[in-house]
């Protein structure tokens, strides 16, 4: 009778506490519950449930597992070695500035451990330092280095102090129930909202911007805030600092201007510089690096405040913009050059995998995210990571099939954008897109090609050695200006020797080119075609690429048509920026005895010429060698064109350049020109058996047939005499177009944008 009586009295209780549950939150709303739910920790990346998960699944996941013992291994030998928390005086590379650095990973790693492993001993190292920072940071003045136009306190940026914040948070927030109330308050008090405010309300410069900078000042202010359930920091995150008033016209040293359209926060931040096809209009150098604030935080506010929905905002354009990104990388991994970009980032890179792995986690959880994982070898140690090992573990992996694709540029994808043709191991990277904020460059409608991710013509990037001190103080170096932005280091026209837009960010931020036509449905003629109309006053640039697959030809090939028409007389150069050795020409040249720059200014004052000549037949040739194999480019010339061979370092006293080469197409006293070229990749070297195999180009001649305001046509003649056909629309291009064309008294039907046979 008595267990009856009890069974009862358990049910009733039951029903009794559901009742009241429910009461209560009808009577207090929706939001009253998330709160009280939002102070378990950990909570902004790795969550309490997270933890449970993991711990469950110790031991059974291997490449979770080997992640989890690569950092035990790492924080262990920090913690041996002891806290180190140094008076900051260094830039980027600097002794201090590496240490801070190393810290605020190591402070992260080691919340985790405490977390997944439960060993007070990393929690401790991490109270420990913190308090060591928290007695540091009241003591600081602004950082002794003044190159900065927003001087930090730790680093001498507030890029930096972000950075640090940003993961720092992730610590505190893993050890913020070990901690008293005590300890929270100091360091709440005398660090962290200070801290937020310095890169903040104390520097608007940095953080009311639309820039990476600002992202990271964003989310180090909405993480912190997050933690500490401080709404005043989340709201100054997510929207910027309201009520301030700031001189639009102040210009950075960055390049960029300062609010002068009243957009700043994470949101803005997420509007204005991705397309809808996820492509971040400072380039894929840049958007790697911001992709780490950007996930991590909009991960925090899916955890913490759900309501926001931020993984559905702008149509989750956060989680395109990763397919986005590994899309712009090469065959490596390795992203392209777009911009300032430095050569060798890739996917490879921690932001990467945390790209990865959040967009696995929380997108739609693609099989191809888990081969490139498997690559990276590695996962983050929280929710996300733990289910990208399952999948694995699972063997859900799919090759990560990298296609050609096209990227509008813009926030409604109306400003231009980059398009990237694949082909067997070719790819064409065709820039059209936007000036991309302070780190773009005057390159309207250059393009670079790879072969197997190798560059064949290549966009020389930046000029910069990043955290390497003994350049610059590992910062932009003064030739990216004078050189690496300039239009003649890119494989694009320069007309008068003069810069897109003058070389003017103010001129080149209100313009972009426009597409003309992307094809790629045939596997195996692939185009893109943009024009340019503002980078020259009175001058019209039209570009058509092409990568081609021909039975006729080992491999595919590419077909250039720059079509420039001008009110004026102009002089135009068009660069090739090929690697190798020179193996053979059509043209005689000479090569001076002393070597000078090719001009004064605006990226020429740095190129030596090395040698000129005269074009002397209809068709130029080059061919040139390179990691054991051969290319040949083949262009329209008249006997008018000049032909330069240069090579970058002129007026380079430190050596800060690359001396790489370029073959030049100069042509003078012209209004309108059409450069046609086509580059071949083909045939092979073997250094051990001293034997060449088809070292030579595979075409007999091109020539253009027809070039009109509404059509260019190009025709190709392989050695044996097999002739190929390629009409491009210049106007009236659409898919849907009907076109009926004669040349040389034969007729030519088809639809669509381009035509080829």
């Amino acid at each position: 009778m008595k267990k009856y009586f009890n069974f009862h009295l358990i049910i009733a209780l039951l029903i009794f506490g559901f009742i009241s549950c429910n009461n209560k939150k009808n009577a207090v709303g929706e939001n009253s519950l998330k709160t009280e739910s939002s102070q378990e920790h950990p909570k902004l990346i790795l969550t309490a449930k997270g933890v449970k998960d993991i711990r469950a699944q110790l031991g059974t996941i291997p490449i979770f597992d080997k992640s989890l013992e690569a950092v035990k291994k790492e924080v262990d030998a920090q913690i041996k070695a002891g806290i180190n928390v140094p008076i900051p005086k260094d830039y980027s590379g600097g002794y201090t500035h590496v240490r801070h650095k190393k810290n605020w990973f190591i402070l992260q790693k080691a919340g985790l451990l405490y977390q997944i492993l439960d060993d007070e001993k990393y929690a401790k190292y991490v109270k420990d330092m913190l308090m060591e920072y928290e007695a540091l940071y009241k003591t600081l003045p602004l950082h002794p280095k003044t190159r900065s136009y927003a001087r930090g306190k730790l680093f001498w940026q507030c890029l930096n102090d972000s950075n640090w914040l940003v993961y720092v948070s992730q610590a505190y927030d893993c050890i913020y129930n070990y901690l008293t109330e005590e300890e929270r308050n100091k360091l709440e008090t005398n660090l962290f909202r200070p801290f937020a405010d310095h890169i903040s309300v104390d520097s608007p410069q940095f953080y009311q911007r639309v820039h990476n900078h600002s992202t990271w000042g964003n989310a180090a202010v909405g993480m912190i805030g997050l933690v500490m359930d401080d709404d005043e920091l989340i709201n100054r995150a997510l929207y910027g600092i309201k009520d301030l008033k700031l001189d639009a016209n102040k210009k950075d040293d960055d390049g960029g201007f300062l609010n002068k359209d009243g957009k700043a926060g994470f949101l803005a931040n997420i509007e204005e510089p991705f397309s809808p096809d996820g492509y971040y209009n400072e380039g894929p150098y840049y958007q790697r690096y911001a992709m780490y604030p950007f996930l991590v935080f909009a991960e925090a506010l899916h955890n913490v405040k759900p309501e926001l929905k931020i993984f559905e905002y702008k149509e989750g354009v956060l989680l395109k913009s990763i397919n986005a990104l590994l899309n712009l990388s090469d065959a490596d991994g390795e992203f392209f050059p777009l911009n300032d970009g430095q050569k060798g980032m890739s996917y490879y890179t921690n932001a990467l995998v945390t790209a990865v792995d959040v967009s696995y986690h929380f997108g739609n959880q693609d099989p191809g995210l888990l081969s490139i994982a498997k690559e990276q070898n590695k996962v983050l140690l929280d929710d996300s990571g733990l289910a990208v090992a399952l999948g694995i573990k699972s063997g859900k992996e799919k090759t990560f099939t990298k296609k050609s694709i096209n990227l509008s540029d813009g926030p409604e994808g109306k400003q231009g954008g980059v398009g990237i043709l694949r082909n067997e191991n070719l790819e064409l990277v065709f820039k059209y897109a936007a000036q991309g904020s302070s780190h773009g460059h005057y390159d309207k409608l250059s393009y670079s090609l790879y072969e197997n991710g190798e560059e064949v013509i290549q966009d020389y990037g930046l000029s910069r050695f990043v955290n390497i001190e003994q350049k610059g103080g590992g910062n932009y170096l003064k030739e990216n200006k004078t050189w690496a932005k300039q239009t003649i280091a890119h494989n694009t026209v320069t007309q008068n020797e003069t810069s897109h837009f003058k070389g003017k960010y103010d001129i080149g931020s209100l313009h972009h080119s426009d597409l003309n036509y992307f094809s790629s449905d045939d596997k195996n003629v692939q185009v893109v075609s943009a024009i340019e109309k503002n980078a020259y006053p009175g001058t019209t640039m039209l570009r058509t690429m092409a990568i081609i697959k021909d039975k006729d030809f080992e491999k595919p090939y590419m077909l250039d048509i720059m079509k420039v028409t001008s009110a004026t007389a102009n002089q135009y150069d068009f660069p090739f920026y090929y690697f190798g050795q020179v193996l053979q020409t059509n043209f005689e040249y000479n090569s001076p005895e002393t070597l000078k720059p090719l001009g004064s200014k605006n990226g020429y004052q740095h190129l030596y010429l090395e040698g000129s000549g005269k074009a002397s037949e209809e068709n130029t040739r080059f061919s040139w060698f390179n990691n054991n194999k051969f290319y040949s480019l083949t262009t329209i010339t008249n006997t008018k064109d000049e032909l330069l061979f240069t090579r970058i370092g002129a007026n380079d006293p430190e050596f800060n350049l690359r001396r790489d080469p370029a073959l030049m197409l100069r042509t003078k006293n012209a209004k309108n020109r059409t450069f046609v070229s086509v580059i071949e990749s083909h045939g092979s070297y073997s250094a051990v058996s001293e034997s060449a195999v088809n070292s030579k180009t595979s075409i007999k001649s091109i020539k253009t047939l027809l070039d009109t305001d509404k059509y260019t046509a190009i025709e190709i003649i392989n050695i044996n005499g097999n002739v190929k056909l390629f009409i491009t629309a210049n106007k009236n291009n659409s898919k849907e177009a009907k076109h009926n064309l004669t040349i040389n008294n034969k007729n030519y039907k088809w639809s669509g944008s381009y035509y080829f046979n």
